[in-house]
C-alpha cells in the first residue's frame, strides 16, 4: 500500500499547491473522484456523521461511507517556506512546512474501487485518523515512522 500511495502522492505533487491548510479546512488534493470534484479543491473534512466521512466544498461533496473503506494511508510531506521567507526574514528559509495527506481507498455506491487524497490541516490529523480507523474497523497504514509518531501511535 506504501507504493500506491507515495505514486498517487507523488503524481499529484507535479502542480505547485497552495499554502498548508489550517484549522478545519482541508484539501482535495485528487483521485479518482475528480469527476465529483476537482482536484485542489478546499473544503472541510467532516467526520462528525455516524455512517460516513463527507467531503463537502463549495464544488461539490463527497460522501464515503465509514464500511465502504477499504484502505486508509497517512503521510507528511516537509518543505521549505521560501515564499515567506524572502518577504519576512531569511530566518525563515531555514524553517520547514509540513503537508499531512490522508489517501483513502473505497468502493462508491456502484462497488467500483475509488481513491482520494485529502490533505488536512495538522490540528485535525489525530482526531480524523482515530475517528476514521475506529468507524471504518482498517487499520492506517503510515508511509514512515515520523508520520506515525505524528499521529501518535
Amino acid at each position: 500500500m506504501r507504493t500506491t500511495f507515495l505514486m498517487l502522492l507523488l503524481g499529484l505533487m507535479t502542480a505547485p499547491l497552495p499554502a498548508a491548510v489550517r484549522g478545519d479546512e482541508a484539501l482535495y488534493v485528487g483521485g479518482t473522484i475528480s469527476h465529483l470534484i476537482p482536484d485542489k479543491t478546499e473544503g472541510k473534512f467532516d467526520t462528525s456523521g455516524e455512517t460516513a466521512a463527507v467531503f463537502r466544498s463549495k464544488k461539490g461533496e463527497v460522501t464515503i461511507p465509514y464500511r465502504q473503506i477499504l484502505t486508509l494511508e497517512y503521510g507528511q510531506k516537509a518543505g521549505r517556506r521560501v515564499g515567506a521567507a524572502i518577504v519576512v526574514s531569511p530566518v525563515l528559509l531555514f524553517s520547514k512546512k509540513r503537508k499531512h495527506y490522508l489517501t483513502v481507498g473505497f468502493n462508491d455506491d456502484h462497488g467500483k474501487q475509488q481513491g482520494a487524497v485529502f490533505e488536512l490541516s495538522k490540528g485535525s490529523v489525530r482526531s480524523v485518523l482515530t475517528i476514521l480507523e475506529t468507524r471504518s474497523g482498517k487499520s492506517i497504514e503510515y508511509e514512515s515512522e515520523e508520520a506515525r509518531k505524528h499521529a501518535g501511535k
